[in-house]
């Protein structure tokens, strides 16, 4: 029979254990039990992840220790009393029982519940870290009224807010060097208007277009109003479904606080209770910086099956039908290192970095390009478009049409489809493309069988990575 001493070092943290010794004493690594939660959670301050004492490997493991851990109500879980005048927005929400709410939030303990499954194109799901969710893991976003007995008589239960399918988060350093880089593209071109008033200037990043914008000298504003795709600050967005997200960071901090009830302390102040739940300081600046570590070195898709004559063919049909025109195939970084930063400045994504990702030679494992940068084969062009009103929202607001063109990397993998998963299948989710997606979406219809299979198998070719984040998920059990 093993002793206890054993069975108290079989469970501890793998992070933990790869601390210098010096960090496993230090006081910020609080301990639970079987009792009152989850293991050991070491609080990582800011200073200690750009201080040199850990590796690259240790930071990583940490945020896959914040990203799969159980928060407890002792660490911040949930909100605080009930905001009579807003039980809607996190912090003030009631529960159904004293700990969830389910819709509009308060519906999980982990972020990787809702990120469980590298492939549900298999039999059984493959299981793995940061993939999708399946339907049951959607989350209901500003709902507070859901017909469910169909009392207007059309069929739907209507509801007030948004349904949101759980994406994977492979590749997303990519995808963040992509949207920084034409964030940054797209503040040069308003400072070309601002120092020359009345020129109307072409929006263009990477070669894709976003309107474009002028300058008046005399009232000293922009005239923004033939931006498209994107905010009129000129900034990519490239994370969540409207394009709200400016980076993985910017990304957990709203997700940790809608989902769990975990509050950041760079959004509501340190030393903070802002939800009045008897705790402050639920989510360091350090934690959420080892998050992001651990997001942006993630591994990207890849695409099986490159010379299978029916694959290439349906690449050459995704490009006729004009797919292509939205679903951008592949983006060259200018640079292959990824600057994280805090605080972000959204408009200026070289401000205030701490560190960089090395998209190239790093985990995440881009392919360099001819010009230096990192190869992202993200299919998208990271800019919103008018999808119709049968896939509109119904939450009010102008952007219900309005959606970020998905990236169809790993889509092989990630059934159901579209922002709530209505489509079950690839066929019917491009049958359902209406507003900008509509041309595409006839010509679909009018393909030839041959030409209509080989479409589908070029995209069940892009497929998730195998294997993500395995050198750094092994549990402790395996490696003693």
């Amino acid at each position: 029979m093993k002793s206890p001493l054993f069975l108290k070092v079989l469970f501890l943290s793998p992070a933990l254990l790869a601390l210098p010794v010096s960090a496993q004493t230090a006081t910020n690594a609080t301990t639970q039990t079987a009792a009152t939660g989850p293991g050991v959670r070491y609080r990582i301050t800011q200073a200690e992840v750009t201080g040199g004492t850990f590796t690259l490997r240790q930071l990583r493991r940490l945020g896959l220790e914040m990203f799969t851990r159980p928060f407890t109500k002792e660490e911040g879980h949930g909100d605080g009393p009930v905001d009579p005048n807003d039980p809607v927005t996190p912090g003030g929400r009631p529960t159904t029982n004293g700990t969830w709410l389910r819709v509009n939030g308060l519906d999980a303990q982990t972020c990787q519940e809702c990120h469980a499954f590298v492939s549900m194109a298999t039999i059984p799901p493959t299981l793995g870290i940061a993939g999708v969710g399946g339907i049951n893991a959607s989350a209901f976003a500003g709902v507070s009224q859901i017909d469910i007995e169909d009392l207007d008589g059309d069929t739907i239960a209507n509801v007030n807010g948004r349904l949101i399918n759980p994406p994977f988060l492979f590749g997303a350093g990519g995808v963040e060097m992509v949207g920084k880089e034409m964030t940054i593209e797209l503040q040069a071109r308003k400072a070309v208007a601002q120092a020359n008033p009345g020129m109307v200037v072409p929006l263009i990043a990477k070669g894709i277009s976003f309107g474009s914008i002028s300058y008046d000298a005399v009232t000293g504003t922009f005239d923004t109003s033939n931006v498209e795709g994107i905010e009129p600050d000129l900034v990519v967005r490239p994370f969540g479904r409207k394009g709200e997200f400016i980076s993985v960071r910017d990304f957990d901090i709203g997700a940790l606080q809608f989902h769990l009830g975990m509050q950041a302390a760079e959004l509501v102040g340190s030393g903070v209770d802002a939800d009045g739940d008897g705790v402050a300081d639920e989510v360091l600046v350090g934690e959420l910086s080892v998050m992001h570590i651990f997001g942006t070195n993630l591994e990207h898709p890849v695409q099986v099956k490159r010379r299978n004559p029916a694959v290439r063919r349906g690449k050459n049909v995704f490009r006729t039908i004009g797919c292509a025109d939205c679903h951008t195939p592949m983006f060259e970084t200018t640079s292959p290192f990824l600057p994280l930063a805090y605080p972000e400045d959204a408009t200026d994504p070289t401000a205030n970095v701490y560190t960089t990702t090395d998209l190239i030679n790093g985990p995440a494992g881009f392919q360099r390009g001819p010009n230096g940068g990192a190869l992202v084969n993200m299919f998208s062009d990271l800019k919103r478009h008018d999808m119709g009103p049968a896939l509109a929202e119904t939450t009010g607001s102008a952007l219900d049409p309005f959606f970020i063109t998905p990236r169809l990397w790993g889509i092989g993998d990630t059934a159901p489809y579209l922002h709530d998963g209505r489509a079950l299948t690839l066929d019917e989710a491009i049958q359902m493309h209406g507003g900008e997606g509509q041309a595409a979406a006839t010509a679909f219809g009018n393909l030839s069988t041959a030409d209509h299979d080989a479409l589908l198998i070029f995209l069940d070719s892009l497929r998730t990575p195998r294997g993500a984040a395995a050198d750094i998920s092994t549990p402790i059990r395996q490696a003693i």
